[in-house]
């Protein structure tokens, strides 16, 4: 490619915006598109929250852990595992101390008969 002038500058532009275009058309190939998430089957469900497969199935059984079920197939969202493991945080020390009543049992009433 030659130095630009003020005179080949409108060709200049045009080679410029026929390359982004290709760039731009192959990198669309390269990067999947923002579609539905896709279902993970027991192992790779198993692999992204890091337990044993029979743990995944125990899970599935009471009920304690977000499945999608397709005749006898098993299917996850990674969104619900993340959502599913995100429940199950405990507060710091420090966020216990800022609100300490929130720690304090009420007294249950009995129901007058």
């Amino acid at each position: 490619m030659q130095t630009p002038t003020f005179e080949n500058l409108p060709r200049v532009f045009s080679e410029l915006d026929q390359k982004v275009d290709r760039i731009e058309r192959m990198l669309l190939l390269l990067v999947p598109q923002a579609g539905p998430e896709a279902l993970l089957n027991i192992t790779q469900g198993a692999e992204f929250v890091n337990l044993a497969v029979p743990t995944i199935y125990s899970l599935v059984s009471r009920g304690e852990i977000p499945v999608n079920k397709k005749g006898k197939r098993l299917y996850f969202l990674k969104s619900e595992l993340t959502a599913w493991i995100r429940s199950g945080r405990r507060k710091t020390i420090a966020e216990s101390q800022e609100n300490p009543e929130s720690h304090l049992r009420t007294p249950k009433r009995r129901a007058i008969v």
